[in-house]
C-alpha cells in the first residue's frame, strides 16, 4: 500500500529501464517507519560498487518525470533511488508547505543505498527539484539536517529550489540550476544565499538561465501552464545544458573510478 502511487505509474508504463519498487526503513524516530521509492540499477552489475544518486521530487509528489530521471541516471552508470515522500504519508501534495522532512527521507535513502552490496556508500549524491531542491539544500547544510546524521552526501544538485537558507554552510559541493524568470523560486534568493554562504562550507555553484521559468526540464510543459498562480514552462536549451552540467558535476564529485567499474574496498 505504501507504494501504490508508484505502482500505478509503472503499470501505466512510466518506467522503461526495468527499475523496481522498493520499501526501506525510515530513520529511527522519524514517521512513517517505512518509505517507498523507485530503484534503478545499471544493467551490468558484475562485482562493481556503483556510485549512487538519491532523487527528491517536487511538492506535487512522485511522477513519471522523476522516474525518468532515475532511469537516465542508471543508464549513465549510477544507481538511482527516486524517493516517494508523500505516498507513504498519505499526503496528496506539499505545495505551499515545507521540505525539511523530505531532507531526512533523503538520509534514510542514503542509509538504505549504503547497505546494498553493489553501491559504494562513499560516493552518493542527492538531486532535488523545486521543493525537493530545497530539501536537498537543507540536507547538506551542516547546521540543519546534516548535523543530525553520521554519513553525508558527496555532492548535491538542485534544480530551481527555494533558496531560503541563511548563512549556508554546505557539507558537500552544491550545484544550483535555476531560471531567471522563475516566479515560484525567485532567483534573487539563490543569489543572496550564495553571496552569504559561509567560507567554512563546501562551494556552491549557481547557474542562472535568462528568460527561463520554473520546471524548465519537464518536457510535458512545452506549451507552459499557470499553476497555483505561477508560470511553469519547459525550455529545451536550458534543460539540455542543465543535463550536461549535472553529468559533469556527478562525474567530478563522485569520482574514484568511472561509473560501473569495480572499486577497491
Amino acid at each position: 500500500m505504501l507504494a501504490i502511487g508508484l505502482a500505478s505509474l509503472l503499470a501505466a508504463g512510466a518506467a522503461s529501464a526495468g527499475g523496481a519498487l522498493v520499501e526501506f526503513p525510515n530513520l529511527p524516530g522519524q514517521k512513517p517507519t517505512s518509505l517507498a521509492g523507485y530503484l534503478a540499477v545499471p544493467d551490468s552489475r558484475l562485482s562493481a560498487e556503483f556510485p549512487a544518486v538519491v532523487v527528491l521530487h517536487g511538492c506535487d509528489g512522485i511522477s513519471a518525470h522523476y522516474i525518468g530521471i532515475a532511469d537516465q541516471l542508471s543508464s549513465l552508470g549510477y544507481v538511482a533511488l527516486a524517493v516517494d515522500s508523500l505516498g507513504p504519508r498519505g499526503i496528496p501534495n506539499r505545495c505551499g508547505g515545507e521540505g525539511e522532512g523530505q531532507a531526512f527521507d533523503a538520509y534514510a535513502a542514503l542509509r538504505y543505498l549504503s547497505q546494498l552490496d553493489f553501491v559504494n556508500p562513499a560516493r552518493v549524491a542527492v538531486l532535488g527539484e523545486s521543493l525537493g531542491g530545497y530539501a536537498a539544500l537543507y540536507a547538506v547544510d551542516r547546521d540543519l539536517a546534516a548535523r543530525d546524521v553520521a554519513e553525508w552526501f558527496r555532492a548535491a544538485i538542485v534544480y530551481y529550489p527555494p533558496c531560503g537558507i541563511p548563512a549556508a554552510s554546505m557539507t558537500a559541493p552544491t550545484l544550483i540550476l535555476i531560471g531567471e524568470a522563475d516566479e515560484w523560486s525567485p532567483v534573487e534568493q539563490c543569489r543572496a544565499m550564495v553571496a552569504r554562504a559561509r567560507p567554512d562550507g563546501a562551494p556552491i555553484a549557481l547557474t542562472v538561465y535568462p528568460g527561463v521559468h520554473h520546471n524548465f526540464d519537464v518536457a510535458k510543459l512545452v506549451h507552459g501552464v499557470r499553476y497555483l498562480g505561477y508560470w511553469l514552462e519547459y525550455n529545451g536549451p536550458a534543460a539540455k545544458d542543465a543535463e550536461e552540467k549535472t553529468r559533469a558535476f556527478l562525474a567530478i564529485h563522485l569520482a574514484g573510478t568511472a561509473p560501473g567499474q569495480p572499486t577497491a574496498k
